[in-house]
C-alpha cells in the first residue's frame, strides 16, 4: 500500500525540482523527505528521480507516475466531502420506474424539479407498468415507482397526481364536437376499448366504476393508453384515458372531458420501500410534497 505522505512528498519535489525547496514547503527536514522517497521507489519498483548537482528530474517512469499521483492525491481530498454529501443526499444514484401514461407530461416535469434540487443525485429511468414496479421494488432493483394503487403494507407511498378521465373518439363521431363534460350515460351503445384486467388492473377498475350504470359493446382489451388512442384514430372504437393523454396529439382523434365525481379522477403515486435507507431516495421522498405539476 502506497502510503499519501509519501506520493505528497514525491508530487512536492517533482513540482519543486529540489529537495530542499520541497521540504521547506512541506514544513519538513530534507533527510525524512529523502527517505520518503527511497521507500516510495522501493514500493513502485522503478527509480522515480534521478539526482542531479543541481536539484532533481523526473525519469520517464517518474513522469507517468506524477500524473497518477495528483489524481490520486485529488481523490482523497475529495473523498470526505463526497461522503459527507453522499450521506447529506446530495450525490447518489436513484432508479425510478414509471407507467407508459405518466411518461406523456407528468415524468418530465418530476424529474426536471427533482434535477434541479439535487443536481448531484443521478435518476435512472425504466417505464413498466405499476405490476412490475412492485415487484422490481420489493427485489430491490427499483427505488422508486410513480404507479397507481393499490399497493402493499410494506410500501410508503404519496400521492403525486390526480387528473380526470377524458372520452378519446375518432374525428368524426358524432359526440366528437363540443365542449361541455360528457356524462358517461351518452356513451351507452358505443363500441369501448377495455382495459386489460390483468395488466392494467387499475384502469380496468376504474372505468368499470365509472360505467357501472352504462350498456355499452365491448371489444379490445389492451395495456397501454397510447395503444388505446392509436386504436381509437383507426376508427375501432372509443376509449375512455386520462387527461395527460391528451398530449399525444395524434392525428384523427378528439378528446372531451368526462362528468365523472371527485373519487373517479386518475392517481399517480410515487411508492417505494418502507425499509428503504438510500440518502438520496430520503431526500427524494421528502421533496414529494414540493412539486408543482401542471395538468
Amino acid at each position: 500500500m502506497l502510503s499519501l505522505d509519501h506520493v505528497r512528498g514525491f508530487v512536492t519535489v517533482a513540482e519543486e525540482g529540489h529537495f530542499g525547496r520541497a521540504a521547506a514547503r512541506l514544513r519538513i527536514t530534507q533527510p525524512p523527505l529523502s527517505r520518503q522517497i527511497q521507500k516510495l521507489e522501493r514500493e513502485v519498483g522503478v527509480r522515480l528521480l534521478d539526482r542531479t548537482q543541481g536539484g532533481v528530474v523526473l525519469t520517464a517512469a517518474g513522469r507517468a507516475f506524477l500524473a497518477e499521483a495528483r489524481r490520486l492525491l485529488a481523490a482523497a481530498e475529495a473523498a470526505p466531502d463526497t461522503a459527507r454529501r453522499v450521506a447529506a443526499g446530495e450525490l447518489g444514484t436513484v432508479r425510478i420506474g414509471f407507467t407508459a401514461v405518466s411518461g406523456f407530461w407528468v415524468l418530465g416535469q418530476i424529474v426536471n424539479q427533482l434535477e434541479a434540487a439535487l443536481p448531484g443525485v443521478e435518476l435512472v429511468l425504466s417505464e413498466m407498468v405499476s405490476s412490475a414496479q412492485f415487484d422490481q421494488l420489493s427485489s430491490g432493483r427499483l427505488d422508486l415507482a410513480l404507479a397507481r394503487p393499490p399497493f402493499e403494507a410494506a410500501l410508503g407511498s404519496r400521492l403525486v397526481h390526480r387528473e380526470p378521465l377524458v372520452v378519446a373518439l375518432p374525428e368524426r363521431h358524432p359526440l366528437a364536437e363540443g365542449t361541455d363534460p360528457l356524462p358517461a350515460t351518452s356513451l351507452a351503445g358505443e363500441a369501448l376499448l377495455r382495459y386489460s384486467p390483468d395488466q392494467a388492473r387499475y384502469f380496468a377498475e376504474l372505468t368499470d366504476r365509472v360505467l357501472a350504470p352504462v350498456a355499452y359493446r365491448s371489444t379490445h382489451y389492451l395495456t397501454q393508453v397510447h395503444t388505446m388512442v392509436g386504436l381509437v384514430a383507426a376508427g375501432r372504437g372509443i376509449a375512455l384515458v386520462p387527461a395527460s393523454a391528451t398530449h399525444l396529439r395524434l392525428d384523427g382523434v378528439r378528446f372531451r372531458e368526462l362528468a365523472t365525481r371527485p373519487e373517479h379522477r386518475v392517481e399517480l403515486h410515487a411508492v417505494w420501500r418502507r425499509t428503504a435507507t438510500s440518502p438520496a431516495l430520503l431526500r427524494i421522498i421528502a421533496l414529494l410534497d414540493t412539486l408543482r405539476l401542471d395538468a
